[in-house]
Formats: C-alpha cells, sequence, structure tokens
C-alpha cells in the first residue's frame, strides 16, 4: 500500500492594477485552513491508525508514503503535529518514504535539468526529516514514459512506480513485476486501478453494485490473485482516508480490518515497494508507447496540458528557468518552483462530464479562466522582479 501525500501552495488572488510590493503570491490564510482541516480530517486520524496497525501486527503490516516538499513545507508552518506523527511511523521501520519532485511539477517532461533538481531536493528533505534514502521513484501525479523511467534509473534508484493503464498493458496484468524499458536493471512497479479506486472513488458509492465494500469482501478479490500475479500495488492520494472518503462511511474501520482480512490466506503478507523489488523477479521488459498518468480517465497529460490556457501558462512558466537561476535571489527560486506545482495547471483544465466534476471539486477558482487569468497575473509579477517585460494578453 503506497500513499501520496500533497497539497499545493495556493495562490492569492492577484491583480496587475493594484500589485502586492512585498511581490508574495501565496494565500497564507487560505493554506493553513486547508492544511488544518485535513490534518484533523485525514492526516492526523490516518497516521494514529496506521501506527495502531503496525503496533499490532509487530510490523507485518507495511506501507509507504510519497510526501512532496511543498506539503512538508506546510505541515512545519502550520500543523508541526502532522509532521511529528510522520516522523513517529517512520521510527517503526514499517514505512518506506518514496521519491518525487519536491514541488510536484512536470519537469519532467518539460526540463529534465530541472527535474533532476526538484528530485535531489526532495531526496535531501526525506534525509533530514525522516533519516531516509528513497530506493523507488513515483513522478507526479504518476507521469510516465519510458524517458522518465530511465531518467529515474539513471539516478539510482532501483524501482518506478506507474500506473497499470489498459492500453499500456494489453494482455499483461499489473500484478506482476515489469522492467523499466531499457533499463532491465530497474523494476516498475504498477498500481491495481481497479482494486485501488474501489478504495479511493467507489467505497461510499451507494449506486455501485459491490456496494458496501467490507475489508472481507476486498480481501477476498486480492486473493483471486493467487496464481495469477505476484504483487497486488495499491496506490492511492492519503486523503481518501477522511477527507475524499469521510470518516462516517466507515472507511477508518475499514482500514483498520483489512489487515486481519489479508492475513487470513497465508500466501499474503504486506511489503514496501523496495521489498517488493528485491524479492520478486521481474517477469519482462514493459515499453510505453505514450506518456501516461493516474488522472482521468484516458490516463493522459490532458488534465495538466489539454487546453490552449494550460500550454501557454506551462510554456512561460518553465521557460523562466533560465533567468531565475541566474537572478541567484533564493526567495524568487522557491516562488518560482512553488508555481510550478501541478496543480495551478490542473485548475485550468476545462475538460466536462465526470472528469470535469472531479477537476471542479479540487479547485479554489470558479471557473478554469479565473484560474488561468489568475496565475498570468502572478507570472507577470514575476516577470517584472526579474526584469523581463510583462506578457501580452
Amino acid at each position: 500500500m503506497y500513499f501520496e501525500v500533497h497539497q499545493p501552495w495556493r495562490l492569492r488572488r492577484f491583480s496587475i492594477l493594484h500589485p502586492d510590493p512585498t511581490h508574495h503570491y501565496f494565500d497564507d490564510d487560505k493554506n493553513a485552513q486547508i492544511l488544518r482541516k485535513v490534518a484533523e480530517k485525514c492526516y492526523l486520524p490516518a497516521n494514529r491508525t496506521m501506527l495502531e496497525l503496525i503496533e499490532r501486527y509487530q510490523g507485518k503490516f507495511r506501507i509507504s508514503y510519497s510526501i512532496t516538499g511543498v506539503a512538508l513545507e506546510q505541515m512545519r508552518a502550520f500543523a508541526p503535529e502532522v509532521l511529528q506523527s510522520f516522523q513517529d511511523l517512520a521510527k517503526t521501520g514499517c514505512v518506506e518514504f518514496i521519491a518525487e519532485t519536491y514541488h510536484h511539477t512536470l519537469a519532467a517532461v518539460y526540463d529534465e535539468a530541472e527535474f533532476q533538481s526538484q528530485v535531489f531536493a526532495h531526496n535531501a528533505l526525506m534525509a533530514e526529516l525522516f533519516d531516509a534514502k528513497p530506493r523507488v521513484f513515483r513522478n507526479t501525479e504518476l507521469i510516465y514514459s519510458d524517458r522518465i523511467g530511465q531518467l529515474a534509473a539513471d539516478m539510482g534508484y532501483i524501482g518506478v512506480i506507474a500506473e497499470g493503464v489498459d492500453d499500456i498493458l494489453q494482455w499483461r496484468s499489473p500484478n506482476y513485476l515489469y522492467e523499466v524499458a531499457g533499463r532491465p536493471q530497474t523494476a516498475l512497479l504498477l498500481k491495481n486501478y481497479r482494486l485501488s479506486d474501489d478504495v479511493a472513488f467507489r467505497f461510499s458509492n451507494r449506486g455501485w453494485a459491490d456496494f458496501p465494500l467490507t475489508s472481507d469482501k476486498f480481501a477476498s478479490w486480492v486473493h483471486q490473485v493467487n496464481g495469477n500475479g505476484d504483487t497486488v500495488n495499491l496506490f492511492m492520494d492519503y486523503e481518501t482516508f477522511g477527507e475524499h472518503q469521510w470518516a462516517d462511511t466507515g472507511i477508518f474501520d475499514f482500514l483498520r480490518h483489512l489487515p486481519e482480512a489479508i492475513f487470513r490466506d497465508s500466501n499474503w503478507s504486506f511489503a514496501t515497494p523496495s521489498e517488493v523489488i528485491t524479492s520478486t523477479e521481474k517477469r519482462a521488459e514493459l515499453s510505453f508507447h505514450r506518456i501516461t498518468s493516474w488522472a482521468d480517465v484516458d490516463r493522459d497529460l490532458t488534465a495538466w496540458q489539454g487546453n490552449e490556457m494550460q500550454q501557454r501558462a506551462l510554456h512561460e512558466a518553465f521557460g523562466l528557468r533560465d533567468v531565475v537561476l541566474k537572478h541567484g535571489d533564493p526567495g524568487i527560486t522557491a516562488a518560482w518552483r512553488q508555481i510550478l506545482t501541478s496543480d495551478h495547471f490542473y485548475y485550468m483544465c476545462t475538460k466536462w462530464f465526470a472528469d470535469g466534476d472531479v477537476h471542479a471539486y479540487f479547485s479554489p477558482y470558479e471557473s478554469p479562466y479565473e484560474a488561468f487569468m489568475n496565475y498570468m497575473n502572478v507570472l507577470n509579477d514575476l516577470r517584472v522582479v526579474l526584469g523581463l517585460e510583462p506578457l501580452r494578453r
């Protein structure tokens, strides 16, 4: 079981008519409010539950996290008790921390040098806060391609996590360990999205044919893999527990009873990603013919670059790297990297139907057009600070 923990630094409403002379782009009050709310609903009760399960099963219950640098910054600033609770989990020896981009960006797609800088920065933070050296990599939003897998392999990771996308797998199963294309020494762990999404998205859906989902029922589905797979990778947002699926849905009770139900079949155990990699044979090379992600029904990049607004914002933002680094101000560099966080472009998404509903749920804006205008106002102010001409509308 692997959980993604992420919170972006959300932007202030920024006007070019009334610029802030401090050039502070982030809504500290809103960020603190949201972080504390999610802490009370998810992070603190979920971490207590995880610690309880680790202690109850004497280390046989094992989990992993990918916590972004920007989320950890906010925990330090607004909810240090949350950071302490993750550190308490780290001390058990039953938790693995996964590498990713510090600022949760699309740098792997737009700028490989910036991508490597952000991954190295995340590694340093894992060492500082958790005394951990990540061995397995997951990219922002599980965005993956053969090139990204090769970059991670060349940075020394023994494995990479990706989405088990149907058109990539074709007749294959996500329940085996594969090789990164061109890097046979590096393993590819694929998310079993059907079982993961049963928990993350369908758990409280009363219209779902399998509602209600009990731990016994779910464990029986896992056990059905016997003889047809080596690992079932359950990857999901940590906010599944208490935030996306509220406590009154029974999600925490489901989690508390899941290990016991899984252990009823002696063929099954819990393991961290690196433990799976070091104990499991890689079956074959798996090449990705397109860039994939875990977002939306298409599992592609259209959630972040599917329209002209997103494409322009991404192009202009990443295009500032050389100027920002040459300027040399650490505060400006930090602000620039914080506005590269993928969420800002996600808010500009204009996809509709089921996917659009998901985008609207997460966005602090009334519309994707408002998100774009506010972002470009911030970007223009940053350009002025850097001595560049503002962008033309």
